[in-house]
């Protein structure tokens, strides 16, 4: 009896449960995970580079950018006015944008042919100099009386140099494109172009800093080398028979030579 009753009881629960779902679907409601899935987008990283950059044997680090909360994120956004800020339904990236950034960093420094050994933090690559991104700006924005979305990126960049954890230079790049139209397909090629202008730019700066660090470095190293010699030979200028000017030291005379010792006046001439 007490199994049947419990029975009873189970079937009520799933009759309640299914008249439930039938009166949100009347309603037009959607259980979460039952709507469409978004539409995922990449970019792509840049693969053509000036041939003059100067050639790395230094091995680099490509942090993955901080970002605030409002970009951390796979969402797409978009300023609709200067403070506030929306994102695109149906639409995301493939990766958050800090991580789909630094992917495209890694491969886009590859894609030069200046150096090979770059890699992110996480795969464990101990690098001669860290590259520290900050995503500053990446969105799309469409302010009124405005035909189609702009869209804007900004990096704060920092080279760092191991182990010292010296900040050897920092630079900010900032590019804006403008989108064909208003399909969120026009606003991913515009982001496309901004961002790979950005790390274009990037890429031949820090090949660049890094370059010039290296020189400066080595050239300091030289000096260094020459000053010890350079010092010994002014603290004695001119040497005569091995022996400097500088040497006071008593001197043996040979009483039956016809020279004249130079140790100063006779006493018997002062008389």
């Amino acid at each position: 009896m007490g199994r049947t009753l419990s029975e009873s009881k189970s079937r009520l629960r799933l009759i309640a449960l299914c008249l439930s779902l039938l009166l949100l679907s009347g309603c037009g409601l959607s259980l979460p995970g039952t709507g469409p899935a978004p539409d995922l987008y990449d970019l792509s990283p840049k693969s053509t580079f000036d041939t003059g950059l100067p050639t790395a044997d230094w091995q680099l680090v490509i942090e993955e950018p901080a970002g605030s909360r409002a970009i951390d994120t796979d969402r797409i956004a978009i300023r609709t006015a200067p403070y506030e800020l929306k994102y695109f339904g149906g639409a995301r990236w493939s990766d958050r944008a800090p991580r789909m950034v630094q992917t495209l960093l890694v491969e886009s420094f590859e894609n030069s042919g200046k150096i090979i050994g770059v890699g992110r933090q996480a795969i464990g690559l101990r690098g001669d100099y860290d590259l520290k991104p900050e995503l500053r700006e990446f969105h799309a924005e469409l302010f009124e009386n405005t035909d189609a979305p702009l869209i804007r990126v900004r990096i704060n960049t920092k080279v760092i140099k191991q182990p010292s954890a010296v900040i050897i230079a920092s630079e900010n790049f900032e590019r804006t494109a403008s989108a064909e139209g208003d399909k969120i397909e026009h606003i991913v090629a515009a982001f496309d172009e901004a961002l790979g202008s950005v790390m274009k730019r990037v890429i031949g700066w820090t090949l660049t800093v890094v370059d010039e660090h290296i020189r400066e470095r080595q050239l300091a190293r030289e000096l260094r080398r020459m000053t010890p010699l350079s010092g010994l030979t002014q603290s004695n200028p001119r040497r005569s028979n091995g022996v400097s000017e500088e040497d006071d030291s008593p001197r043996n005379v040979d009483p039956t030579s016809d020279a004249v010792p130079a140790i100063g006046p006779d006493p018997a001439d002062q008389n």
